[in-house]
C-alpha cells in the first residue's frame, strides 16, 4: 500500500465533537489494530476513514458513525458523491466504501430505511444500529422519575445490599477483562484482546490532542469485583462501550449501580446525553439479547433506531465477491458456530 496512506496524527477538528468514532482518537486506535485511518474534507465536513486490507491488492473502506448530513441530505445519492469524493483518496485496490451511518429516528418500534439504488445494505452492521439515549438536562430526580419502577427498585436494591462503585483506570484492567471473558463466554460473544482496551486507556492519557475521558466503573461488595463497565466521555457525550460481570452474585443488580453511578458522573462533568450504545431493535423476548433490551431501556431514555451499514461497491464484481463471502462468514459464526 502506498506509504501516502499512512496516517498521520495531525488531525483537525471534526464536525461533532462529541462523536467518539469520528475522532482523532478512534482513527489512532483503529490504526494500531490492522486499519489505516485517513481525514478527507467534503463541503467544509472533515470525515475519518478507515482502510482495511482484504486480500491481495484489495481493500474496503469504512466511515465509522460518519457522515453526518444535515436534514433531506441523508440520501444515497447525496452518500454516493460523499463515497466518490472519498475514492479519490483511497487506495486503488478499493472495492466498496461502507458508510455507519449516525443519524436515525427516535421511535419505540423499528424502522425500515431505504437509501436508494445507490446504496447496498450491508450483509451486517458494525456498529449496534440500535440504542437508548439518555437525556441528562434534568436534574437527578427527573432522570429517575423517567425511570421504570423496576430499575429505581434495583438500583436502591443493589446500593441496600452493599454493593459500592469505584472509579479506576488501566490500573485494574487485568481483573475486569477475566470478568470479561467470562462475560463472553456466558452471552457467546467476540471481545479483542486484552490489549486492545489497554490501548484505549493508554491513548485517553494522551492530551497533545483532544481526547476523551475513559473510566472503568467497577461494582464492588466485601472486596470482590462483581461487574465493570468503561465509559467514555467526549463532549457533552457519555458512551457506554463495554461491560462485564461475574456469574455470581447477580441477585445484587451490580450493573443497576454502575449505570447510575455513569449516569450521575456523566451529568457531573456536563455531559447532555448518556448513550447505551446498542439494544436489539425491538422487544422481542424470543431475540437472544431480549434481556438486554430490558435492561437498558429501563433507564427510561428514548430509543433510536439508526439505519446501520450501508455499501457503495466501487469495483462491483470484486464487491459480489466479498460480498458472498461474508454472508457466508456470518452465517458461520451466527448459526452453525453458536450451536456447536
Amino acid at each position: 500500500m502506498d506509504k501516502e496512506y499512512i496516517p498521520s496524527n495531525k488531525y483537525v477538528q471534526f464536525q461533532d465533537n462529541s462523536n467518539i468514532l469520528q475522532s482523532p482518537f478512534w482513527g489512532r486506535l483503529k490504526g494500531l489494530f490492522g486499519w489505516m485511518p485517513f481525514t478527507f474534507n467534503y463541503k467544509g465536513i472533515l470525515i475519518l476513514v478507515l482502510v482495511r486490507k482484504i486480500f491481495g491488492k484489495y481493500t474496503i473502506a469504512y466511515i465509522p458513525h460518519g457522515p453526518i448530513l444535515s436534514g433531506n441530505n441523508q440520501t444515497g445519492a447525496e452518500l454516493k458523491k460523499v463515497g466518490l469524493e472519498a475514492k479519490k483518496s483511497l487506495p486503488l485496490g478499493c472495492f466498496a466504501l461502507r458508510f455507519d451511518l449516525p443519524t436515525g429516528i427516535y421511535r419505540s418500534a423499528p424502522v425500515a430505511f431505504n437509501m436508494g439504488p445507490e446504496l447496498r445494505k450491508s450483509a451486517s452492521d458494525i456498529q449496534p444500529p440500535d440504542t437508548v439515549i439518555i437525556s441528562l438536562k434534568e436534574d437527578e430526580e427527573e432522570i429517575l422519575s423517567r425511570m421504570k419502577s423496576k430499575t429505581r427498585y434495583n438500583i436502591r436494591l443493589s446500593f441496600r445490599k452493599g454493593v459500592t462503585v469505584q472509579q479506576s483506570g488501566v490500573e485494574t484492567l487485568d481483573d475486569w477483562y477475566l470478568l470479561y471473558e467470562e462475560t463472553a463466554l456466558r452471552d457467546r460473544i467476540t471481545i479483542h484482546s486484552k490489549e486492545y482496551y489497554r490501548k484505549i486507556f493508554e491513548l485517553s492519557l494522551d492530551k497533545s490532542e483532544e481526547t476523551p475521558r475513559i473510566v472503568l466503573f467497577q461494582a464492588v461488595y466485601e472486596k470482590r469485583i462483581l461487574a465493570g463497565i468503561i465509559i467514555a466521555f467526549y463532549g457533552n457525550r457519555a458512551t457506554y462501550l463495554y461491560g462485564a460481570s461475574s456469574n455470581e452474585h447477580r441477585n445484587m443488580m451490580p450493573a443497576y449501580a454502575l449505570q447510575w453511578e455513569a449516569i450521575k458522573y456523566a451529568k457531573e462533568k456536563g455531559c447532555s446525553e448518556y448513550d447505551l450504545f446498542g439494544i436489539p431493535p425491538e422487544d422481542d423476548p424470543e431475540h437472544p439479547m431480549s434481556g438486554l433490551y430490558r435492561f437498558k431501556t429501563g433507564f427510561g431514555g428514548d430509543i433510536l433506531h439508526r439505519p446501520g451499514c450501508w455499501d457503495l461497491p466501487l469495483r462491483p464484481f470484486v464487491y459480489r465477491v466479498y460480498r458472498f463471502a461474508e454472508s457466508a462468514r456470518l452465517f458461520y459464526f451466527k448459526k452453525l458456530r453458536k450451536k456447536r
